[in-house]
């Protein structure tokens, strides 16, 4: 059994992409999911040069992305055990959202800013 660690590199052109290093001479299978469903076309190519070391590119089809969070799983198809994952985060009612988080953020870091700026002026600190 081979111990495999994945790194995101980017994500690029409806593709992400990572850097897979193993301790054999073969990748693991790798399986890429979301919603538990199977996401095909994920290739694996070793790098030139560079021994254990593979590049795993993953497209992101058009279809699977809408409003809300979309999270894709990358686990070794063998042992089922994830590598890595990542999210997409798409839509105006989430943009709304973050906006308003932001500005309830902004709102207490002012209150908590005037509160110690007080606190300092009343202890002569």
């Amino acid at each position: 059994m081979s111990t495999a660690i994945l790194t995101k590199t980017r994500i690029h052109a409806g593709r992400w992409e990572g850097l897979l290093e193993v301790s054999a001479d073969e990748p693991p299978g790798i399986a890429v999911t979301h919603l538990g469903e199977p996401v095909p076309g994920h290739a694996v190519d070793p790098l030139p040069g560079a021994e254990g070391k593979w590049t795993l590119s993953v497209p992101i089809p058009a279809e699977l992305l809408s409003d809300g969070v979309q999270t894709f799983v990358i686990s070794d198809a063998e042992t089922g055990e994830r590598l890595a994952s990542f999210a997409i985060v798409a839509g105006e009612p989430l943009e709304d959202d973050l906006r308003a988080e932001i500005d309830l953020l902004r709102a207490e870091l002012d209150l908590l800013k005037k509160a110690f700026r007080r606190h300092c002026a009343e202890t002569g600190g």
